[in-house]
């Protein structure tokens, strides 16, 4: 026990083993949902015919096990009470932006998350992560992550069947006079049972109920079974299922998108996946007390370390970007300070995997609203953006609101990119632009003008 207490310095940091251990149950206890709501969110992705039910399982599995490995390297590595598991809103991203969005099916798609992983580990390892983060503006910063919420509020409406594309009578569709989008009343158990599902899902979160969004999903789930919406598969007591291990392309972005599109769309994913994890340390290391008095986190270098490999594992894995968790705060609270409480996270997410053929019990209406309830929780980043200041405010206001609209991270980063530059030239203020924003910025302008150029260069 003295070996462990030194490994993890419970003395210099003014905590204990039990304490550690307490603090990893409740991380985990807060970001186990997304055992289930990952591989919904995927199987979206999948081609017509697929078994819907066999890759339920199989991403849970996957899911439970780059989270506990990585939670485990984060613990053991950087001694950080930060867990990790698969990116809620990248995991949308792949699945509508890329996977069906930029036609790369998911295996191309979790090829672009080794790719961006792959970037994000240079930057860090060549020490130029502090130069990105200085490049990009903190409004378009914020922007991104609430641009990411409103991204899988939609999902969650959409998946519970709350709204829908209208049915068009004329082209072009939709008709003139007919939105794009339009809210289903319910009308059915299956609708019903989301409106059901978000009031269980607000009733326990505001009452502060440990581990509010398992439970939701967990009750939920069981109504379903009750009112004929979902039945107990007969492969329910099967054994674990990895077959998504390895199910990755890393040149169906190239061949896809072109050079240039691909490097884009690598950058820009890679960009969020990034920042997240920036802001994430950030938050996470203040609370625990581990910040100096500058604000700068001592090895948070080999936080991004484990991070990116992170990245690489879960695209290598077919299951999106793992990323640190804000919910690992939930541990923080409960007195977790030393990167014990991380491996405590991961060797429960490894038990999970036992579990993972479950996860067919659990339809769509039963996850939506902790997408819903999730979204709304990054989107709170909106007060922080200063939209009496137009400079700021208006590139802002396109990333956020194109990314949902969209279905592309992409559109939404590049547009927010190209207007901060072309403004702030407009006002005489281009010198105080960054460099690699200048770089970007021409760059995100040449891939929305592509088409345009092809059209005019000889053949």
């Amino acid at each position: 026990m003295e070996a462990i207490a030194s490994f993890f310095k419970f003395a210099e940091r003014g905590t204990n083993f039990a304490t550690e251990v307490k603090a990893g149950v409740a991380t985990f206890m807060v970001m186990v949902y997304i055992v289930a709501v990952n591989p919904g969110i995927l199987s979206a992705a999948l081609p017509p015919g697929s078994d819907v039910q066999a890759f339920l399982v199989a991403a849970a599995a996957a899911t439970a096990l780059v989270a506990g490995i990585m939670s485990i390297a984060m613990g053991v590595f950087a001694n950080y009470p930060i867990a990790l598991a698969a990116g809620l809103g990248i995991n949308a991203v792949v699945a509508f932006g890329l996977a069906l969005g930029s036609g790369l099916g998911l295996a191309g798609a979790m090829g672009v998350i080794v790719w961006e992983g792959i970037v994000v580990l240079v930057l860090v390892l060549v020490g130029l992560r502090e130069a990105i983060m200085n490049a990009v503006p903190l409004s378009l910063k914020r922007a991104i992550g609430v641009g990411i919420g409103l991204f899988i509020l939609f999902i969650g409406f959409f998946d519970g069947g709350l709204i829908n594309s209208p049915t068009c009578f004329a082209l072009p569709c939709p008709a003139p006079g007919v939105p794009p989008v339009e809210f289903k009343f319910p009308n059915s158990w299956a609708t019903w049972l989301t409106v059901i599902g978000l009031a269980i899902t607000i009733i326990l979160y505001v009452r502060k109920v440990p581990a509010a969004l398992v439970l939701s999903i967990i009750i939920t789930s069981v109504i379903a079974l009750l009112v004929g919406v979902t039945t107990v598969p007969s492969n329910l007591l099967q054994g674990p299922n990895f077959s998504t291990l390895g199910q990755f392309d890393l040149g169906a972005v190239f061949g896809t998108l072109g050079v240039l599109g691909a490097i884009l769309t690598i950058f820009s994913i890679m960009l969020t996946d990034f920042f997240d994890t920036m802001g994430t340390a950030t938050a996470i290391g203040e609370q625990a007390g581990l910040a100096k008095e500058d604000g700068k986190l001592p090895g948070v270098g080999r936080v991004l370390l484990v991070d990116s490999a992170a990245a690489i594992a879960g695209g290598a894995a077919g299951i999106s970007s793992n990323t640190s968790y804000i919910e690992s705060a939930a541990g923080v609270a409960e007195g977790g300070r030393t990167g014990l409480t991380a491996i405590v996270v991961g060797l429960l997410f490894l038990l999970m995997i036992f579990l993972s053929p479950l996860v067919a019990l659990v339809p769509f209406q039963a996850t939506a609203p902790v997408l819903i309830l999730v979204g709304f929780l990054m989107c709170s980043l909106i007060k922080d953006i200063d939209f009496l200041d137009f400079e700021e405010g208006f590139p802002a206001l396109l990333g956020l609101i194109l990314m949902p609209i969209t279905f592309s991270i992409t559109v939404g980063i590049g547009a927010a990119f190209v207007s901060y530059v072309f403004i702030k030239i407009v006002v005489g203020k281009w010198r105080a632009v960054h460099p690699l924003m200048w770089v970007v910025a021409i760059a995100f302008a040449v891939y929305f003008g592509q088409t345009a150029i092809q059209s005019i260069l000889p053949r």
